[in-house]
């Protein structure tokens, strides 16, 4: 008798997720383009700048395939305090951010999602796998896989580089 195997997720288009208004999404709608996936808080010192080149970038290159993923998270400083729906206002408002926005989340712990399980899994640097403070970053190629972390002091405008090679393979 053989003994089935689990096989763990392979890519980030084997997850549902919710978004900010708690419907189900499965990251598979995102197939075929270039993802930045970001936890994002409304209260961090490194929110301005961020929400301000996350948009330079997302209106730069939407059109040619790349998508952001903001995932807001409260797990550092207490930085993202509000509702779902007061998140969006912040966003959509202050930075008129047209990304999409998901449910607050974990991203480390025992509750982090399993999306940041996941993107968390490789080798990532003398910090282990941990998320460190808000704004930390994956580039995601267009077949689900990751292919860069970026720490939280890194622009989103120094990852343009690695966007535009992304985007330009088939």
């Amino acid at each position: 008798m053989s003994k089935q195997i689990e096989q763990g997720p392979e890519s980030i288009y084997d997850f549902t997720v919710k978004d900010a208004e708690g419907k189900s999404v499965n990251l598979s709608i995102y197939k075929g383009k270039v993802l930045l996936i970001v936890n994002v808080a409304s209260k961090c010192g490194f929110t301005n700048s961020n929400y301000t080149e996350l948009n330079q970038l997302y209106e730069k290159y939407k059109d040619q395939g790349l998508e952001i993923l903001a995932f807001p998270c409260n797990q550092f400083g207490e930085e993202e305090p509000g509702s779902n729906e007061q998140i969006l206002e912040f966003v959509c408002t202050r930075f008129k951010s047209e990304f999409p926005v998901f449910d607050k989340i974990d991203v480390n712990g025992e509750n982090a999602t399993p999306l940041y399980k996941f993107l968390k899994s490789g080798k990532w640097g003398i910090f282990g796998d941990d998320i460190q403070w808000n704004f930390a970053k994956f580039l995601v190629d267009k077949n689900g896989k990751i292919v860069d972390r970026y720490y939280p002091t890194t622009s989103p405008l120094t990852v343009e580089n690695d966007v535009k090679k992304l985007l330009e393979v088939s």
